[in-house]
């Protein structure tokens, strides 16, 4: 191969490379909210089924939202700001 089709081709890798972490950034995102909308649908059956969430719980379920932002954000800062404040509007 030549140079010049060289460097084509490490561009072209280096775009496509760009376009999967951007999707992976997105996945993350996503993730995020499946996984503290899950904890909200525990919390929500559990308070039908019991009358309430137990405190321990609640604790455990606070520190793994926070968990989840915490790691969310490191690749998504600025979506996860509204994931934060929906999370955390809430207390």
């Amino acid at each position: 191969m030549e140079e010049k089709e060289l460097i084509k081709e490490l561009n072209k890798l280096k775009d496509e490379l760009s376009e999967i972490k951007s999707i992976l950034k997105e996945l993350i995102f996503i993730s995020a909210v499946d996984a503290t909308e899950t904890i909200q649908v525990t919390e929500n059956t559990s308070k039908m089924l019991r009358g309430e969430v137990p405190e321990g719980c609640q604790v455990s379920h606070f520190r793994l939202r926070e968990n989840i932002v915490d790691s969310a954000s490191k690749w998504n800062e600025e979506k996860v700001k509204d994931l934060k404040k929906h999370l955390f509007g809430h207390y």
